[in-house]
């Protein structure tokens, strides 16, 4: 087939390779100018080596942009990882329309930040979503979707890297099949689930340390390996991965105060939380290197975030 591809960095080179890798014709790609100071976009670079043609609009709603897919004449448009608007002038020139990966099961998680959230909620599962994209975020038919099991321990790498990537190359290959076949159905989102959640920074990143240890650990791996949970010692940031809990059940057995480092030893701290305990085996101390947890310079007694 006939692709045009709108995308940027990894995920996006992936799914260009995988197409190209089994025969089809990519006409155009499409990728977001680079600010200044950034790393190459692996996309436009790998696109670029190729000989392809590449547009870098500042918009997709910019008539440059319209005539660009126009002038590609493909049979359908392959949106891996977007950040940017694309209207419908836009996504609906080829001949087969377009389709948009998201990393949840739509309808829940609309949203930029859609593998953080589930994980820090807790939800013990997650998966994909091809759809076709609408003026509205994340709101069109559904068209496949791919499910994935969230492991206790599992983290926001260990989701995305280990799962959501592989499968959502896979899937973008059988979805454009599935509707250039005209094999594919495509099912209206259920309002009555959708959520909404914006993006998961610096400000969502921030331990309370009063919450319950479940909350707190679900909130490390959520953040785990970007951007980071944190709190602080001393005044200065510190940054917490790689995280297990351990829960009590009798009174009396959670020892030390909240947000208490009550171990530091065998590549671990050990904080005290409401209901139990956060073992934490990596942590970054404001302008350090990431280091394993006990070698952070945090003492035993420490009451972190005060």
């Amino acid at each position: 087939m006939k692709i045009a591809i709108i995308g940027q960095q990894d995920f996006g080179k992936a799914v260009l390779d995988a197409f190209l890798k089994r025969g089809d014709t990519v006409a155009a790609v499409f990728c977001a100018p680079e600010k200044e100071g950034a790393r190459p976009d692996a996309l436009r670079v790998a696109a670029q080596d190729a000989g392809l043609t590449v547009h870098q609009f500042k918009s997709l709603r910019a008539p440059e942009a319209v005539t660009a897919m126009r002038a590609a004449d493909a049979d359908i448009g392959i949106m891996a990882f977007v950040l940017q608007f694309a209207p419908q002038e836009f996504v609906t020139i080829p001949k087969h329309g377009t389709i948009q990966f998201h990393p949840s099961l739509l309808p829940k998680f609309r949203g930029p930040s859609s593998i953080n959230w589930p994980i820090t909620r807790g939800e013990t599962e997650t998966g994909l979503t091809m759809f076709r994209p609408t003026d509205g975020l994340d709101e069109g038919a559904i068209i496949l979707q791919k499910r994935t099991p969230v492991g206790a321990n599992d983290t926001l790498g260990s989701v995305y890297f280990d799962r959501l990537f592989g499968m959502g190359v896979a899937a973008m290959l059988e979805a454009a099949d599935l509707v250039v076949a005209a094999k594919h159905q495509e099912l209206v989102q259920d309002e009555q689930q959708a959520s909404y959640e914006g993006w998961f920074r610096e400000a969502e990143a921030k331990i309370n340390w009063a919450n319950h240890a479940d909350v707190i650990h679900n909130l490390i791996r959520g953040c785990d390996p970007a951007p980071g949970a944190w709190t602080t010692f001393n005044g200065a940031k510190l940054q917490l991965f790689d995280s297990k809990k351990e829960l009590v059940r009798t009174f009396g057995a959670v020892k030390g105060k909240i947000g208490e480092v009550i171990e530091a030893g065998n590549g671990k701290i050990v904080i005290t939380a409401q209901g139990g305990r956060i073992h934490v085996g990596r942590a970054k101390l404001g302008d350090a290197k990431k280091v394993a947890a006990d070698a952070a310079g945090i003492p035993v007694g420490t009451i972190l975030g005060g």
